[in-house]
This record gives structure tokens, C-alpha cells and sequence, in this order.
């Protein structure tokens, strides 16, 4: 995939079509000529910067799907559409509902407003259609503007504009993208072109780009963004000096047009990497100080920064644990220097042994996040956020959801997802990730009342992030259907309720228009694709089994001697590790309940069978099969599965546009060498390694 050139934008807007991602529909629905005058006129309740992005977006729109040039108006007379927020749309209610004679729908405007004023949510919105108005209002200016988005796509889903009766609120109060990028212009983990943001040490980008990416954000709701890796390199460690706070501030401003808030990345070692001080201890007086002061000189750049994210302790990061001190030392000190201004700190609970000596069993990568963060529930400062990882090692294809989910009952905490594929595919083989985030969220961690992940939002998890899968490729992720993980992440981390199903059938919608072919075939796709990478890559939980440093590509041992603490401890006759109460005892940070069905082979479910017992290749499963059998069987099937998507992709050329067609086909190319050659690893290693032929005389290498 090519890169975007600067100064291109304009031309690569309208004939690229990749470049548009789910706003392709714009241009393609039809309308009921009772709602035309309606549309004709727009009256934004207010001047505030969120809200003339919101009156914007809604003319464009409309412009692009039906041809109707609006007007802004400030006269709520006659037909029109009324933008603004509840407390502004309260002042106007008589003149809105004068000449209404359904008394129904002035009471349901009435209602609406009430509620929004007595108990607003951050981001809640309504849509009401009355009789001469579409009326959008929302509890804050960013809430119109969600809003607004959701009205110009359930347009461009076909919904009549005149039947509308929508009230919408997000689950969880904070929506954050994490980018991983790199002053030097990489990206960590980045599988898209190089960094929106950054090049060669500095800051470089086109201002019409980040506004266009600010706008695929907030369409899914998103309101935070960190800009920069959680390994905060020598270079970005200055992004909270007065060298390059000038230049971050430039970048706020675009994204607040959008109502999405800043956060930076920290160098816990900052007051002695740029502070001249000879230590970074939470309880020195000078270290303090120096926070409290930074933060003064931060906040005075950018006052509506949304806090400081962090990784301590940690993969060689710098943090408390230098000093004795723990992470709540270590984030409070940073919470109270940010709370004057309204700033919050998110601490990563990714934390574990990296020198870990493979030669011993005892100890159990998993267990670290609970063991670091558990005792400390409650003694974080109200304006700290604790960043869980879903699961307790990293980002894995199959792996259990974090214990420290749900466990922890007196501390803020933020659920932590990966966008980009670092070990589902890296966006060159098809990976979606919503079935999987599906799964999480409606795991029961039967911790009391309300106990599924889901149901956890706005209470004990108040935010979800997800590690950023977006660069400077056209297309902006690489894979044109990797688009779809973005986009989910934003629906669900609104309302982690709605099915996979129903959200990948509005992308494909929104993306590639209505053709029942086209719609049936990418969702299909789509919802099957993580079953079949999973069949090549991770067999019964068994993760890991990757080329290390870059994570693509079959190494059965690549991670097995090493200090990373990610093994398999395959033998001649066995394979997995036992973490029962039996073996390292990592069940136990489940509820009771929970680690009974994980601690016996014979419940667990079997998909994870392996990442928590040790069992002989001849182990039989439900479905009759040797563990053996199952790792060959899965391999080869999973081979045949990805030509058949191949074959379905095929069966949509000249019905979707060629540069999507053919820039999605050379990557299936690209994940067919790729799941030969697993199938081929795999297979022959375990062959090799217990002498056990495949009972359908298949070919594997001797």
C-alpha cells in the first residue's frame, strides 16, 4: 500500500476510495420528499466549536447523500433541524412545540430535556422527529456531534428521517485510541504506513489529515486520544516541555474541533531526564514539586488535556519500584499534580517479569498483574484509572480474561484492547477482532452482582482504550478491512451490548453500500475469519508460537528458552502448562466459581484447554479427537478455509470498486503463503516430536 504524499489529500479524497472508509455511503441514499424542507435549513442552538463542527458535518452530509445545499440559520420557525444542547434546547421548547399539535411529542421533547439536565451523560444523545423538525440534542456539545454522525449513517443505512425516535448513551465514559508512535516516524506495532503525527524527530503532518482522522473518530464516539508510544523514548520524553508543548497544542486544536481530549505518554524518569534532578522518588519533596510545576506549565499549553498515560515498571521502563515505592506511590504523585486542572492518570497494569529463567516452573507469567495491582484496590488517588490488559499476558489470539477484571472493587479501571494484529495477523492476514472482543465483554467474571464484563461499564470500568491499528496508507490501516476493527471498537466501547453481527453488517453497509451479495459474502467473512486464523496459529490456547521480536510467522520455540516467561513446555508425551490449583496456582485469582471450571480439564472450556493444563497428546477431547489428531486436523482445515475466502472474494469482482478489490486480494495471497507455512510448521514439529502419525495419512514432513 502506497503512502500519502502531503499536499495530495484533496485529489486522494475524491478518487480513492479506501480513504473514506465508512462515510463510502454518503453519496447513495435516497430520501422521502416530505423531509426535504426540513432539511433545508439547520439552526445550531449556540457558536461553540464543537457545535459549527457538528452543523458542518450535518450540511456536508446531507449535501453528499441527497444534494441539498442547507443554510445555517439562528430561526427555529418552520421546518428545520435544530441542533443543541439540552440545557440550550430548554430556552426555545415553546417556540419548538408552538405550532406542534401533538402533544406527545412536545412532552417526549419536554422529557428528554429534563433527564439530560438532571442526570446528563457525558456523550448522551436523542434524535426526535416532530411532525416539521428533526430535533438533535445531546447533554454536551460533543453529544450533538455523536449525534449528528449517528443520524447521517442510520441515513445512509436506508432509516426514514421523518419515523426517528433515538436516545443513545455510551457505556463507559471515557473512549480512547492509544497510538504507539514514535517520534523517529515508526510506529510500535504499527501495520499501516508510518506515524500521522510524527517523522525524524519532530512533529509532521497534514492538518487536512488529522482533521479527516479526528472525524473517523468521533463518528464511533471516540473522545481520547494519546499521541504518542507508551515507551516513551529519549525524544518524546520532551512532549511535555516548552520546546514541543507549542506543537502539541497545535495538534489539541485540531482534535477539539471534535470533542477528543489529548493525553501524553510519560517518561516516569522525567525529573531527572529533563528536570536536573537526581531522582524520580514519589515521596521526595523536589520530585513533587517538580510534577506540580510541570503540570502548571502543561496545562497553561493545552487546559483541557485529559492527563498523562503510563507505563512504569515494566518491559525496562523506569518507575516507583526503583525507590521502594509502589504504584500507588508512584501514580498519586502524578494524580495530585494533575487534579487542580482536571487531568487524570492512567496507569498500565501490563507489568511482569521480563527476566524470567525458563528453567523455572514455579514461576507463572499471568499471575503478575493480579499480585502487583490487587492489594493496592483502594489506595489510588480518584483521578487514577488503572489500564487492565483483556487477558493476562498479551494480546493473545485465545487467551482467559484478566482476574484483575471485575476483582478489584475500589479502583477505577479501563479495559485495554489491541486494534492493530500484532499477533492476529498484523492486517495482512484477515483477523476480525470483534467476535473476540465479543467474548470478553460477555464473560461472567461471577464476581457478585452485575458481574459480566459488559455489565461492569460506567461503574467499576469507566473506560476502554484500544492500541491504535491506523498510519499513513491510504486506505489509513493497511488491510481495507481492517477498517472494520476500528469501527467496531468504537461501537462497542459505546455500547458493548450490540452483537457482532449487527455491527459488522453496518460497517460492510456503510462501507460498500447494499448489494445483499456483497453484504452476505464480507460478513461472512468477516465473523469467520478469527475461527480461521485461530485454527492455524493457536492451537486449544497454546499462544506464542511466533517468530519473536516481529510476532509474524510460525516458531514453535521461538519464546520457549527465553526470559519472556511465554512457554509451552511441549514434550514427547505431553504438552501446556498446568496453572490449576494443582500446578502454579494462577486459577486462584478467579472467583471460586470461575477457577472450579478452569481447574478441571473436563469443564474448561476446551479452546483454552492447553494455556491451563498439561496433558498428553493422547488426551481425548468432546469431540472424540486426540489432542494430536486436533492440532493436525485444524491445520489443514484452516489452509482450505482461507482459499475458500479467496474464493468468495473473487466472486465480488467488478461488484465492488477495483482498488479495494485488488488491494484486498494481494493480501490474501499474503495470508494463504502464511497459513501453508503454519500448517507445515506445526504439524511437522509435532510429528516429529511425539512420532504420532495423522490418522488420514495427510502429508507432513518427517
Amino acid at each position: 500500500m502506497n503512502q500519502m504524499h502531503a499536499g495530495n489529500l484533496d485529489i486522494i479524497k475524491e478518487n480513492y476510495s479506501e480513504y473514506n472508509c465508512w462515510f463510502q455511503q454518503y453519496n447513495s441514499s435516497n430520501i422521502d420528499a416530505n423531509a426535504v424542507d426540513m432539511l433545508k435549513k439547520i439552526v445550531p442552538l449556540g457558536n461553540g466549536r464543537v457545535l459549527n463542527t457538528a452543523a458542518e458535518e450535518l450540511r456536508n452530509g446531507l449535501k453528499h447523500m441527497f444534494n441539498i445545499d442547507s443554510s445555517i440559520s439562528s430561526d427555529v420557525a418552520g421546518p428545520c433541524l435544530i441542533l443543541g444542547t439540552a440545557d440550550n434546547l430548554k430556552r426555545i421548547t415553546n417556540c419548538i412545540t408552538d405550532d406542534t399539535n401533538d402533544r406527545n411529542d412536545i412532552n417526549g421533547i419536554n422529557d428528554i430535556i429534563e433527564n439530560m439536565i438532571k442526570a446528563p451523560r457525558d456523550g448522551e444523545f436523542s434524535i426526535v422527529s416532530c411532525r416539521r423538525r428533526l430535533i438533535i440534542t445531546g447533554s454536551n456539545e460533543s453529544a450533538v456531534l455523536y449525534g449528528v454522525f449517528r443520524l447521517l449513517m442510520l441515513t445512509a443505512l436506508g432509516k426514514n428521517l421523518l419515523d426517528l425516535k433515538i436516545h443513545e448513551k455510551p457505556a463507559s465514559s471515557l473512549r480512547m485510541i492509544n497510538h504507539w508512535d514514535n517520534m523517529n516516524g515508526t510506529i510500535e506495532r504499527g501495520y499501516s504506513g508510518k506515524s500521522l503525527f510524527y517523522d525524524n524527530g519532530n512533529f509532521k503532518y497534514d492538518p487536512k489529515r488529522i482533521r479527516d482522522y479526528a472525524r473517523l473518530l468521533a463518528s464511533i464516539g471516540i473522545n481520547a486520544i494519546s499521541i504518542n508510544n507508551v515507551n516513551v523514548h529519549r525524544r518524546e520524553t520532551y512532549l511535555i516541555t516548552e520546546e514541543l508543548l507549542p506543537q502539541v497544542a497545535d495538534l489539541a486544536d485540531i482534535f477539539r474541533d471534535y470533542g477528543i481530549r489529548l493525553i501524553i505518554c510519560i517518561n516516569y524518569a522525567s525529573p531527572i531526564r529533563i528536570g536536573g534532578l537526581d531522582t524520580a522518588d514519589p515521596f521526595d519533596k523536589n520530585v513533587r514539586t517538580w510534577w506540580e510545576n510541570q503540570a502548571n506549565i502543561i496545562y497553561s499549553y493545552i487546559p483541557d488535556l485529559l492527563g498523562f498515560l503510563v507505563k512504569a515498571d515494566s518491559e525496562f521502563s523506569p518507575g516507583p519500584f526503583s525507590y521502594g515505592r509502589n504504584h500507588a506511590d508512584g501514580a498519586n504523585v502524578l494524580a495530585r499534580a494533575l487534579k487542580q486542572h482536571g487531568g487524570v492518570v492512567i496507569w498500565r497494569c501490563f507489568v511482569y517479569n521480563c527476566q524470567q529463567d525458563w528453567r523455572d516452573t514455579k514461576t507463572d507469567r499471568p499471575k503478575f498483574p493480579y499480585e502487583s495491582f490487587m492489594p493496592l484496590d483502594g489506595k489510588f488517588d480518584d483521578n487514577v484509572l488503572l489500564q487492565i490488559k483483556f487477558g493476562p499476558m498479551d494480546f493473545q489470539v485465545r487467551e482467559p480474561v484478566s482476574p484483575l477484571l471485575g476483582a478489584m472493587k475500589h479502583t477505577q479501571q479501563v479495559l485495554e484492547l489491541q486494534i492493530t494484529q500484532e499477533y492476529t495477523g498484523q492486517q495482512r492476514d484477515l483477523y476480525c477482532l470483534t467476535p473476540q472482543w465479543k467474548e470478553i465483554l460477555d464473560f461472567d467474571t461471577k464476581h457478585g452482582e452485575h458481574s459480566r464484563i459488559m455489565d461492569m461499564f460506567g461503574n467499576k470500568i469507566t473506560g476502554v482504550a484500544g492500541v491504535s491499528n491506523v498510519g499513513t496508507d491510504l486506505n489509513w490501516t493497511g488491510h481495507t478491512l481492517a477498517q472494520a476493527n476500528l469501527y467496531s471498537f468504537g461501537r462497542l466501547a459505546w455500547n458493548p451490548a450490540l452483537s457482532g453481527e449487527e455491527i459488522i453488517d453496518e460497517w460492510v453497509r456503510l462501507t460498500f453500500g447494499a448489494n445483499p451479495e456483497v453484504i452476505d459474502t464480507i460478513s461472512g467473512m468477516l465473523l469467520k475469519s478469527r475461527s480461521i486464523y485461530e485454527k492455524y496459529t493457536s492451537p486449544l490456547g497454546i499462544g506464542w508460537m511466533v517468530n519473536p521480536g516481529h510476532h509474524y510467522g510460525p516458531n514453535v520455540d521461538g519464546y520457549e528458552y527465553s526470559p519472556w516467561g511465554t512457554y509451552h513446555r511441549a514434550s514427547h508425551d505431553a504438552i501446556g502448562i498446568d496453572r490449576t490449583a494443582k500446578g502454579t496456582g494462577f486459577t486462584a485469582q478467579y472467583s471460586p466459581e470461575v477457577a472450579a471450571m478452569y481447574d478441571d480439564p473436563k469443564t474448561c472450556p476446551e479452546e483454552l484447554l492447553l494455556f491451563f493444563h498439561r496433558l498428553p497428546y493422547t488426551y481425548r477431547l468432546k469431540s472424540g479427537k486426540t489432542i494430536i489428531q486436533h492440532i493436525y486436523d485444524t491445520h489443514f482445515e484452516a489452509v482450505e478455509e482461507v482459499k475458500e475466502m479467496i474464493a468468495a472474494w473473487e466472486s465480488l469482482k467488478g461488484k465492488i470498486h477495483d482498488d479495494v478489490f485488488q488491494s484486498v486480494r494481494k493480501r490474501f495471497d499474503i495470508q494463504l503463503r502464511n497459513a501453508i507455512e503454519w500448517r507445515d510448521v506445526i504439524n511437522t514439529y509435532f510429528y516429529r516430536k511425539t512420532g504420532i502419525p495423522d490418522e488420514k495419512g495427510r502429508l507432513i514432513y518427517p
